[in-house]
């Protein structure tokens, strides 16, 4: 009968590790510390390989130990991702869900998305990160969220192309903008207040900000950034969703732009762990994948 190398066996490598010697990672896993040195021990001789050297007092990884403790973090890891599903399924529907939502999705229908979902399974409570720019992919990276609408698809996730957002350059119809009379190029801009939402990430990207202007407002909610707009504030690029009723009344105008006078932001829904998602996590992503493909249409 073949012998395989246990979880707990790998801990143990892991633990001697990450705790700097036998001893202390005796302590760490309140375990005696011949039952740590038995448990990697048997390691190396199922592999037939060498672990680890002494040097002195400490345990020093070989190059082969080395490969072996990261393969073991991998491990022990994807197990531990194993355990959590199957405690989430055994148990039914998540008892709270964390998204993270890029102020761009239209809240109206991001609220109807989530009252449905809150119909089918009123006891999972459903919290919330409103995001910009980065701060979406933020959350996903530290494992903070189940699932996110996100602007932008950080590194080792997939997701889905949900939408695209169109944004307009738009000003009050009683800004000095509107009454050049004529196209107006980026120069024009210049001499006039630019209102822009903060981006929420850590990392924040200087190219988002692609006009060169005198003044500049950086503001933390895209509806202030409305409502000063609204107010003849300053110009600034604003998804058409979020101000059709400004645009209809007249309140706002297009700005004439000779280009770039409308943009497009794609918006993905990607789940942190497509492979150990909740039955939760999995209705609310289906909610609004259906939601979107019934009110949108995007190529």
């Amino acid at each position: 009968m073949t012998t395989h190398i246990t979880l707990e066996q790998w801990r143990s490598l892991i633990a001697v590790v990450d705790a700097g010697g036998y001893a202390q990672a005796a302590e760490t896993l309140f375990k005696s510390q011949s039952a740590v040195t038995y448990a990697v021990q048997k390691v190396e001789s199922l592999l037939g390989v060498k672990a680890f050297e002494i040097q002195g007092r400490k345990a020093v990884l070989t190059p082969t130990g080395q490969m072996l403790y990261r393969r073991a973090l991998a491990l022990v890891d994807e197990a531990s991702d194993l355990e959590r599903a199957a405690h989430k399924l055994s148990a039914g529907w998540e008892a709270v869900i964390h998204i993270a939502a890029e102020i761009l999705f239209p809240s109206r229908l991001l609220l109807t998305c989530l009252e449905r979902f809150g119909q089918e399974s009123p006891r999972t409570r459903v919290e919330l990160i409103e995001s910009v720019m980065g701060g979406s992919s933020d959350a996903l990276l530290k494992g903070e969220v189940d699932l996110a609408i996100s602007p932008q698809l950080p590194p080792g996730f997939l997701g889905d192309l949900l939408m695209r957002i169109r944004l307009i350059a738009v000003a009050h119809a009683d800004h000095p903008l509107h009454h050049l009379g004529r196209k107006l190029t980026y120069r024009d801009l210049q001499a006039h207040r630019h209102l822009v939402v903060r981006d929420s990430g850590t990392k924040r990207d200087r190219r988002a900000v692609s006009v060169e202007v005198d003044q500049r407002w950086t503001v933390g909610q895209i509806a202030t950034s409305i409502q000063a707009v609204c107010m003849g504030y300053g110009f600034a690029w604003l998804p058409e969703e979020h101000i059709r009723q400004e645009l209809r009344s007249g309140m706002l105008q297009p700005l004439p732009l000779r280009e770039g006078g409308t943009r497009e932001a794609p918006l993905y829904l990607v789940l942190a762990n497509p492979d150990f998602a909740g039955p939760g996590v999995m209705r609310l992503a289906k909610i609004i994948r259906k939601s979107v493909e019934e009110e949108y249409v995007f190529s």
